[in-house]
């Protein structure tokens, strides 16, 4: 089997080897994988962090032994909380610039080790915070479909990366999420920092969001905003009626 390692600030994971194919989730900087299948420019991938599967450009990681491999699919390594954080390539003397969420592996003082690239960590490693703030960090942050930054965002890749920050790994998928965590009976015995997960028509997960507590949730909907939320669903002021129909509520912490 063979590894790699992401040297880039944010790199696309496609469900097809094309630059045309969907974008299905991202994959942050310091984030390691399984390499599936090499197909021309395209690796298939597994990640470790969250067992997703896709495609990625052979040019946009640098390889990882299976000792650093296990080492780091077994341990969180400390990440970046930041919206951007620089990390100075201490090779060609550029900068790269890190979302939230960024793992900085094999960390040694204020330096990453990425493959056999250095790069020197500029500003705050480190920081305790509420889930409830971590998640209001995100306000008005684009809805993307397979995003997981501040840039562009998705309902579940937001929620999988506040509780990344809080040192949390959960999947990465709404429906892979409602599996998780322990159930709660209720909304209204939620606590903040609950998940609430939302169903279509046909009864399919397909919304998670944040509960934040006094009737209110902060999901990934158009953008990263604050509805308020009730034993039907969320319901948008904005468009004056529920938008999303409530199935489950799960707890993690």
């Amino acid at each position: 089997m063979e590894y790699g390692i992401c040297n880039l600030a944010v790199v696309p994971l496609r469900a097809e080897p094309n630059d045309r194919s969907e974008m299905v989730s991202q994959i942050l900087f310091g984030e390691a994988f399984e390499i599936l299948e090499w197909k021309d420019k395209w690796v298939q991938i597994t990640t470790a962090y969250d067992n997703y599967t896709g495609w990625i450009d052979r040019l946009q990681f640098v390889m990882l032994g299976h000792l650093a491999y296990k080492r780091i699919a077994q341990t969180l390594p400390p990440v970046t909380f930041s919206a951007v954080t620089q990390a100075w390539k201490i090779a060609d003397n550029s900068v790269v610039y890190l979302p939230a969420g960024a793992s900085l592996a094999f960390l040694e003082g204020t330096t990453s080790y990425i493959g056999n690239q250095k790069f020197e960590i500029i500003g705050t490693i480190g920081e305790t915070n509420s889930i409830i703030n971590i998640a209001k960090s995100f306000l008005n942050a684009p809805y993307l479909w397979g995003g997981r930054t501040h840039f562009g965002i998705d309902c579940s890749g937001f929620t999988q990366v506040v509780y990344k920050l809080l040192g949390i790994a959960i999947k990465r998928d709404a429906s892979q999420q409602a599996e998780q965590g322990e159930f709660v009976d209720s909304v209204l015995k939620a606590k903040p920092g609950d998940l609430a997960f939302f169903n279509n028509p046909e009864g399919r997960i397909t919304h998670v969001g944040i509960i934040l507590g006094g009737g209110k949730i902060i999901h990934a909907s158009g953008k990263v905003k604050i509805d308020a939320l009730d034993t039907e669903g969320i319901y948008s002021e904005e468009l004056k009626r529920h938008t999303h129909r409530l199935k489950l509520v799960k707890r993690y912490l």
